[in-house]
Parts: structure tokens; C-alpha cells; sequence
């Protein structure tokens, strides 16, 4: 090829290399080894034929027979430093060379064209998961997921997909279970193989448990080498069994398509994991073949209960005159109709903590979350109930439904009903069709006792409790209440919070009264801390995909504890320029688990932290950090935060003991 019809591609400046000695450099996407030797520059292919170690990271040396060489740093071969040709090579053997040219002591290197881009198996794929809906990935890019990384980046630069690049893999878990349970439609976590892959199996858990579609993709080492115990190969066909619905190699002979086709299905029709396994040199194989996509494979029909069922609920419900609701997270879509089932049974509505919000605690039936995080006006109505109607609830030991009431229970999930222990009648259906039928049903009791009155005078004699505990303050840091009646003030009413785990979890619960139609994101059955953070920037994501959340503002909510398992992805946060608050209460220590030792009549042991200023990390990391001692300074230092377009910190100085 002529000089005339390559591309000249400027590498650097002749300052940059000094005599005798090698560099890599990039010419648009090709690694190349710049050499200065012997007064001439050179230019050679980077990559050792043995193993594509990188000759420019390696040195020029003198053989045995006093010539200089290019050593590869990896296992010592040599080439030529102009000519790239190894020792008694011959004229076909030996390292491509590329033609140099200096400018003004600018260094040019001359490449051919780039070629049009041989659509790949992994293009096939991504493609594929953009037809059915897949937006967002968090991820890392390492060396055994390079080729799919490609395929993710040319659908971000097509606008198919955004992409953001955590700090620790089980952070990308944990974002991805968090978009899961906020939208239903699975993201993607991304990693390499080996430790890469395994950092996801906290947040894959997560999803797991509390019904997430998340979809995890993962690199692997070649398939020539996987088994024997190549450097990262482990089995991750094993490691990730007991965590997905869903999980298979990519190998050359897979019907690709299908396969992410079917990852895809499994995620968002079971709401459970799905894994993909991409070995190296699957992922740039050539692929003529089409993507897939989810036409004709996925049935949007509700179930609706048996019409007996319906009627035998109803004739329960006129029996009844102290009824409850008690609605789980799996209700949200639907919240609407049970607020209007509610007003018309005239019965005030208790959420799990996982469903705080659902029923907003300024409507006239909400009485709050009921159980270890929850409000006394919801456990006084458990309390005086005579029929519990529970509405995709899963009955979780820390809610505390009382199994010895009269109950019904809808669910989707036969599975689900009766699971721990018998009610007084199962129902199998959708939340929303189970409404739906009951709308036109009379439902009530002639002589039902007016709950809704009594819940106002409930609250009332919760919110003087709650003013009153400003009084405990023994000077040791601001009051949790303080704290959260402040946020509840000043967050608008669509906040999605992402809450943690500890102290300042059920603070958050018992406290913070919720409006409009804000939601509430936490790691429910698994309980993990860490969770927060990081699911903010799940939220956030979300936030940018889907029309139902646009203009949302994200709140994160973690103690000290929670807050430094993933502090560096503050600055991912900052990188991306999400638009999200985090509110840190700092007491020093784990103080759930100190809490836990003093009930258990243990010694507190090893629950103290040795923090740094947390808003001063904040600032370091270049978003918006304050830091809050007294309650008088809450309401700027939140109302300044919630306003700053980008990461903001609020570290507030709490009392471990005033929760």
C-alpha cells in the first residue's frame, strides 16, 4: 500500500521518546511500538507473537552477540528495533512494521484505512437485549470481556444503550437489582472473569431474593484453556447456579440470538437472575446472523381470580367490621386500585417497609409500615383488626403480620400463598384484577366501626411522640427524627429513597412520612449493607430510561457503616453527573449491631469506626459535600443539597443511641 493511501495518525512528539528507548502508542485503535534507536524512528505491531505481550513496555538490550534488541517484557523474546524482525529471522517472518513520518518534530505513523466494522457474535447479542428493552449497564472493562465491552460501546455511541463504569463489580450488582426492583425490566451488571465475576454475587443475591430481574454478563478466559486452572478461570457455571434462574456459556456453536433472547425472557417473566458467560475468543467471532427480539414471545394477560373466590372474599369482608389492608412491594403497579379499595371498605392501609409509600402517608386510609421499622398506629390497627386482606405480601418475620387473624391473601405466585402458614383463604390472581373484580362488589359491614376517624386521631398522637423525642437530646449528635421529619419536608413528592442498612434504615421507616408517589428501594430479604449508594445509582439510570420516572429526584439514605463499603463510587457518581443526594448519618460505629450486643447481653465489641470527614470526601471526589453538628442547620444544609445539580453529601452528626 502506498504512503499516499494510508491514514497518518499523530502519536506523539519526538520530546516524548528519548534515544534507545521503546514506548506503546495508539494510531486510531492499533497498538503500536515506537521506537527511537540509532538516530531512527520505527514503528512495529505491539504485540509478541508468543503471547501478545506488549513490546512497548519492554526495553532495548544488548544480546550475546553485542546487538541491541527489543526484549518483550513477558518472556524475553527478542526483535530487531528497526526492522522488528526476531534473531536469524528470515524476510517473511518477524513483526509488521508501519512507515513513520516526522513533522515538525510531530510523529505520525501511517496505518491503512480503517476497514468497515465484521458485525460480531457479541454485536449479535447486544442488539438483541436492546430489542427487548435493555438501556443500562454498570460495569467494569477488563481484559477477558474486551470484545463485548466493544459491542456495548457501539450501542452507547448508536444511543441504544448508556453505560457506566463502577469502582468495585458488587456495586454493579446492586445498582442493576435496584433498577430491577424499581422498573421490573432487568439492566445489566458487566464483568470480567475470575474475581470480577464473583464481586457480583452479593447483589445478584439481593435481586434474587427480593424478586429483581437483573441480567449479569461475564467474561471468561478462552475456551482452550478453561478447566485445567488457567490465571482467572474458575467454573462460573457453578459459581453462579444457586443465584440464577438462568445461566449458559456463549460458545461459537450457541444460537446466539436465542440465547440472549431467552436471558432476557427468564429476567423479566420469572423477575429473577439471568447469566451469560462469554469466553475471550467467542466475543469478536464474525456473525451474519439477525438479532432476536421479544415479538411474540412474552403475554401481558392479567390473572384474575376464580368469580367463587371473589364472592367468598366479599362475604368475608361483610362479616368484618375492623378490616385492614396490608400491602407488599410486589403492589406498587397497582396502587391506585387499592387506595380505592381502601376508601371504599373504609380501611386503613399498613405497607411492609419494602412498600413504605405505596399508600402515601397523607392519604386519609395510610397508617404507615407496619412491624420492626414501622409506626405504632400501624401495630395498634393489626392489633384491632378482625380480618387481614393482604395484598402481594410475603409475610416476612420483620413485617409481623399476626398469622392468628382472619386472612386473605392475593397473590400472583401460587407459591406464595399460605407459604409459612395456613390463612383463612388463599386467592391466586393479579393485585390490580383482584381489585378490579371486587370494585362492584358490596363489601362492607352495615355496622363497620369508622376506622378512618380513629386513624386521624392515631396520628396525631404519633406526630406529638415523635416532637416529643426531640427532648432526648443528650448532646451527643441530632436526633434520627430531626433528621428524617426535616427530608420528609423538603424531598418532592416523586423521590425515589435508596435506603441501607442499620439504625438509620428503621429510623427512616418509623419516621420519615411519605407523600405523592414516592417509592422506596432497600435490600429486603437479603439485608445488605452497602446497599444504598449504589442503588441511588441504579435509580438514577432509571431515571434517564424510562418516560415514568423522568424529572424523579433520587435520595440515598446509609449510616457511617453502609456509606463506606462503596465510597469510591461517589466518584462514578460524580463522573456521570448524576443527579442524586446522599444523606449519611455519622455516629461512629455500627450502631444496629452495637445495639444488638447490649439485647443479647453481649460485651460491645469491635463496632466502632474510624471514619474521615465524609463531606470533606465528597467535595475531594468533586461533587457537593456539608456537614451538619447541630439540628439547626438541617433544613439549609438538605434544601442546599437536594438543589445542586449533580452528587451531593449531606454527613449529619447523630446520636447512635437517639433512633
Amino acid at each position: 500500500m502506498s504512503d499516499a493511501s494510508l491514514d497518518w495518525i499523530r502519536v506523539g512528539h519526538t520530546d516524548d521518546l528519548p534515544e534507545g528507548r521503546v514506548k506503546t502508542v495508539t494510531a486510531r485503535t492499533t497498538s503500536i511500538c515506537l521506537v527511537h534507536f540509532d538516530g531512527q524512528w520505527a514503528a512495529m505491531n505491539n504485540h509478541c507473537p508468543h503471547q501478545r505481550g506488549p513490546l512497548g513496555e519492554g526495553s532495548i538490550e544488548k544480546g550475546i552477540d553485542d546487538k541491541c534488541w527489543i526484549r518483550c517484557p513477558w518472556h524475553g523474546w527478542d526483535f530487531d528495533p528497526l526492522t522488528g524482525k526476531p534473531p536469524g529471522g528470515h524476510e517473511d517472518t518477524g513483526q509488521q512494521m508501519y512507515p513513520v513520518d516526522i513533522r515538525d518534530s510531530e510523529i505520525f505513523v501511517g496505518i491503512a484505512p480503517e476497514p468497515p466494522h465484521e458485525r460480531t457474535v457479541t454485536d449479535v447479542m447486544v442488539e438483541t437485549l436492546t430489542n427487548w428493552g435493555v438501556q443500562s449497564v454498570f460495569g467494569m472493562v477488563g481484559h477477558s470481556n474486551l470484545g463485548l465491552s466493544d459491542a456495548i460501546r457501539r450501542a452507547v455511541v448508536d444511543g441504544r444503550m448508556s453505560y457506566f463504569g463502577i469502582r468495585h463489580e458488587g456495586a454493579a450488582a446492586f445498582a442493576a437489582s435496584a433498577y430491577g426492583k424499581l422498573t421490573g425490566t432487568p439492566a445489566v451488571c458487566l464483568t470480567i472473569a475470575g474475581p470480577g465475576a464473583t464481586n457480583l454475587l452479593t447483589g445478584l443475591w439481593d435481586a434474587k431474593v427480593d424478586r429483581a430481574p437483573v441480567l449479569a454478563m461475564t467474561g471468561q478466559v478462552q475456551t482452550q484453556v478453561m478447566g485445567p486452572g488457567a490465571f482467572q478461570d474458575i467454573d462460573l457455571l457453578s459459581a453462579f447456579e444457586a443465584v440464577t434462574r438462568f445461566s449458559q456459556p456463549v460458545l461459537d456453536s450457541s444460537n446466539h440470538a436465542e440465547l440472549a433472547s431467552l436471558a432476557c425472557k427468564t429476567a423479566i417473566v420469572e423477575q429473577n437472575v439471568a447469566h451469560l458467560i462469554f469466553p475471550d475468543d467467542v466475543q469478536t467471532n464474525p456473525s451474519d446472523k439477525p438479532a432476536s427480539g421479544p415479538e411474540g414471545r412474552i403475554s401481558a394477560a392479567p390473572v384474575t381470580p376464580a368469580q367463587s373466590e371473589i364472592e367468598r372474599v366479599a362475604e368475608m369482608l361483610r362479616a368484618a367490621k375492623r378490616p385492614i389492608i396490608v400491602v407488599g412491594h410486589g403492589a406498587y403497579p397497582v396502587r391506585g386500585q387499592i387506595a380505592a379499595l381502601a376508601k371504599a371498605l373504609g380501611a386503613p392501609v399498613l405497607t411492609t417497609f419494602k412498600a413504605k409509600g405505596l399508600v402515601p402517608d397523607d392519604h386519609t386510609c395510610a397508617a404507615g409500615v407496619l412491624g420492626r421499622s414501622g409506626t405504632p398506629i400501624a401495630s395498634w390497627f393489626m392489633n384491632e383488626a378482625d380480618l387481614i386482606l393482604a395484598l402481594g405480601t410475603s409475610f416476612s418475620n420483620h413485617t409481623g403480620i399476626e398469622r392468628s387473624k382472619t386472612i386473605i391473601q392475593v397473590d400472583h405466585e401460587r407459591m406464595q400463598l399460605g407459604k409459612f402458614h395456613p390463612v383463612a383463604l388463599p386467592v391466586w390472581g393479579d393485585v390490580g384484577a383482584f381489585c378490579t373484580a371486587l370494585r362492584d362488589v358490596p363489601c362492607t359491614h352495615p355496622e363497620a366501626e369508622d376506622q378512618i376517624t380513629e386513624l386521624a386521631e392515631r396520628w396525631a398522637i404519633w406526630r406529638r411522640e415523635k416532637q416529643h423525642r426531640l427532648q432526648e437530646d443528650a448532646g451527643r449528635g441530632v436526633h434520627s427524627f430531626a433528621i428524617f421529619d426535616v427530608l420528609g419536608q423538603l424531598v418532592p413528592e416523586n423521590t425515589i429513597f435508596a435506603v441501607d442498612v442499620g439504625n438509620n434504615t428503621y429510623s427512616f421507616g418509623r419516621y420519615l412520612e411519605t407523600k405523592g408517589r414516592q417509592r422506596v428501594l432497600m435490600s429486603g430479604y437479603l439485608g445488605s449493607i452497602g446497599f444504598g449508594l449504589p442503588a441511588a445509582m441504579g435509580a438514577w439510570a432509571a431515571t434517564q430510561d424510562k418516560d415514568d420516572l423522568k424529572g424523579c429526584k433520587v435520595v440515598s439514605i446509609s449510616g457511617d457503616g453502609g456509606f463506606g463499603q462503596y465510597p469510591m463510587e461517589f466518584t462514578t457518581a460524580v463522573k456521570y453527573g448524576m443527579d442524586l443526594t446522599h444523606i449519611l448519618l455519622h455516629n461512629g460505629e455500627l450502631g444496629k449491631i452495637s445495639k444488638e450486643q447490649r439485647s443479647g447481653e453481649w460485651p460491645v465489641w469491635e463496632t466502632d469506626l474510624h471514619n474521615p470527614g465524609f463531606a470533606a470526601f465528597a467535595r475531594l471526589c468533586g461533587g457537593y459535600g456539608v456537614k451538619v453538628t447541630e439540628p439547626d442547620d438541617l433544613q439549609a444544609a438538605i434544601r442546599d443539597a437536594l438543589a445542586h445539580k449533580g452528587p451531593a453529601l449531606v454527613e449529619i452528626m447523630t446520636d447512635a443511641e437517639l433512633v
